[in-house]
């Protein structure tokens, strides 16, 4: 990652200094470390209806790679040159917005920097405003990037989608990731027998030793399609689909009749396109149907979602896992260990600590 220092014009300067990571070239295959730039710069005051937010913790999602590339989205491409774009907590440290007042802790779209300006007007075409934390906060700070944020609010929405059913065969794909590890224990508190599939013998024992799911699969094993078969011996009648690929062709075929996959991620074709699915016709042979899931079509669910899922974790009957770097400069490896399938858990970025307020 090459670093620079620079100042950037038209704003007025404080004594204080931004670090921010911009993308300086589009990666081809997966990011590399030289597709990247640390910059130092400083940091304007916030003028009317603005806050500065000092970023504490970022979260690292699959989605960024996606707009990494120049492909049409949901979200047009990070501009080369342009901080990269990320959701983060972080704490208002000076204001001139009565929504956001100095002291409070608040999420919205940081990206990958130590300081963000913010109005309310918003830099990414989705009406996705910062707002403020509870306060006192009810779990941990990084829990509202996770379990109590947009991945939980994934997980809660995508199990209402397939409403999976007592005795009913559940599979999850990156299951020892943020949010596979939430929909299957979500779907096994529904009744559902659920089956994982993670990559490596140690992530598949934490999915059924700590996670309680019924059974894993090794998709890194050479085996992987007969103990897929094996597990789900009865068909399956609910896909939670985040890899995509021939995992996912695997699955499809495995279908039984009304069966229904939500679909919320491909990301085994991030970093180089993929070769498409060769399955799909399964999806009329069984009479199955198929649901893309994007979580910004549910934000008005987010409080539901964070109030079911706090008391779940009150009484013991959810367990969440965090992988957290420490430090800014680590970002693109965070996102690199996502792509890889080498986390367990969330995947978050440790910028800084809240001050007491």
């Amino acid at each position: 990652m090459t670093v620079t220092t620079e100042q950037r014009s038209g704003t007025r300067a404080t004594a204080l200094t931004n670090h921010a990571i911009r993308l300086r070239r589009r990666p081809v295959g997966a990011p590399a470390a030289e597709d990247f730039e640390l910059v130092e710069e400083q940091v304007p005051e916030p003028g009317p209806g603005q806050a500065l937010i000092r970023t504490c913790y970022l979260s690292v999602d699959p989605t960024t790679r996606v707009w990494l590339g120049d492909g049409p989205g949901y979200m047009p491409p990070i501009p080369v040159g342009e901080v990269v774009r990320s959701l983060g907590v972080g704490q208002v440290v000076a204001s001139r917005r009565d929504d956001l007042p100095e002291g409070a802790l608040a999420f919205g779209f940081t990206g990958w920097q130590e300081y963000c300006v913010t109005d309310e007007s918003t830099l990414v075409p989705l009406a996705f405003p910062f707002f403020t934390l509870p306060d006192p906060l009810g779990a941990p700070l990084p829990a509202y990037l996770g379990v109590l944020g947009h991945t939980g609010l994934t997980a809660y929405v995508m199990v209402d989608m397939g409403h999976p059913r007592a005795g009913e065969t559940v599979v999850v794909s990156a299951a020892a990731g943020a949010v596979g590890s939430i929909v299957g224990q979500l779907a096994k508190i529904r009744g559902a027998r659920v089956v994982g599939i993670a990559g490596g013998a140690q992530r598949c024992a934490h999915v059924v030793d700590d996670l309680r799911f019924d059974a894993c699969v090794d998709r890194r094993a050479t085996d992987w399609r007969e103990r897929l078969d094996a597990a789900t011996a009865d068909g399956i009648d609910v896909d939670f689909e985040h890899a995509g690929g021939e995992v996912m062709d695997h699955v499809l075929a495995r279908l039984n009749v009304r069966a229904r996959v939500i679909l919320s991620g491909m990301i085994s074709a991030y970093n180089d396109g993929g070769a498409g699915q060769k399955e799909i016709l399964q999806l009329v042979l069984k009479r199955a149907s198929i649901h893309g899931f994007l979580v910004f079509d549910h934000l008005h669910r987010a409080g539901e979602a964070a109030t079911h899922l706090a008391g779940l974790l009150a009484i013991g009957a959810l367990r969440y896992d965090e992988t957290i770097l420490d430090g800014l400069h680590r970002a693109p490896e965070a996102m690199t260990q996502i792509l890889d399938g080498t986390e367990v858990g969330k995947m978050l970025v440790h910028v800084s600590d809240p001050a007491p307020h």
